[in-house]
């Protein structure tokens, strides 16, 4: 059984790791979406900024939230402990 949790564990990870790297992208994008509307300017400039903010940033706000907590499930189901000390780095710290 733990097996099978780690081969579909490390199948999420790859999943997690493209979902992240395109969340990140389109996040990018954006930047470049608002460079646009400074050089065009005008009504042009409002409408791709309201749109950017209204309608694209939000998709990529809930996209990126859901790969987080796929990404928690991940490590959970490989029985990772990343968000936690361990003894070694407690003794790399001086505790002993």
């Amino acid at each position: 059984m733990r097996e099978k949790l780690k081969k579909i564990s490390d199948v999420f990870k790859v999943i997690f790791g493209y979902g992240i790297m395109i969340v990140l992208f389109a996040g990018g994008l954006t930047f470049f979406a608002y460079i646009a509307a400074i050089i065009i300017g005008g009504e042009t400039a409002t409408a791709i900024s309201t749109w950017v903010y209204s309608k694209f940033i939000p998709i990529i706000i809930y996209a990126s939230t859901i790969l987080i907590l796929f990404g928690l499930v991940t490590m959970y189901m490989a029985g990772e402990k990343a968000l936690t000390p361990g003894k070694k780095n407690a003794m790399d710290e001086g505790e002993k």
